[in-house]
């Protein structure tokens, strides 16, 4: 079914919306970190049209299809550094915030790790990315192929 098109809709709302992305874009958050966030949040939220947009922009920064098919068993494999696992946890935890929200010992390991400043672009990153997909899941964004 056809549902609303924001951008057409809401064009002030929707450049808002990119604002945010445009940040992200200058901040010091690294590209991999970034696309990691994005693909860990879509693959909860269930969104494929970011999911199919950022594996390839993963795989274009060269990230390897063993990670992306492991992404979801982070916890479960060697193939993602300490610092890969602080993220992925924060972005699950943002993510899922109604299961309790960011934990006090990951939170005070993010900062120790990263510092405030890029523990602030990974929650901004999350955020953006939770907003994405709710936008792509109820609209129905189809898939760019």
């Amino acid at each position: 079914m056809k549902r609303i098109n924001i951008p057409s809709l809401e064009p002030n709302a929707y450049k808002a919306m990119l604002a945010l992305e445009n940040y992200l874009q200058t901040s010091a958050l690294d590209k991999l970190h970034k696309e990691l966030i994005k693909i860990r949040a879509s693959q909860i939220n269930g969104c494929a049209f970011c999911l199919d947009m950022h594996t390839k922009d993963a795989i274009k920064l060269g990230e390897t299809p063993q990670r992306i098919f492991l992404l979801n068993a982070w916890r479960e494999t060697d193939l993602f550094t300490e610092e890969e696992k602080i993220i992925l946890g924060l972005t699950e935890q943002i993510t899922l915030i109604s299961n309790g929200g960011v934990g006090d010992d990951l939170y005070l390991k993010a900062i120790a790790t990263f510092g405030e400043n890029y523990v602030a672009q990974i929650i901004m990153a999350c955020v953006a990315i939770n907003g994405w997909n709710r936008i792509a899941i109820s609209t129905n964004t189809e898939i760019m192929k």
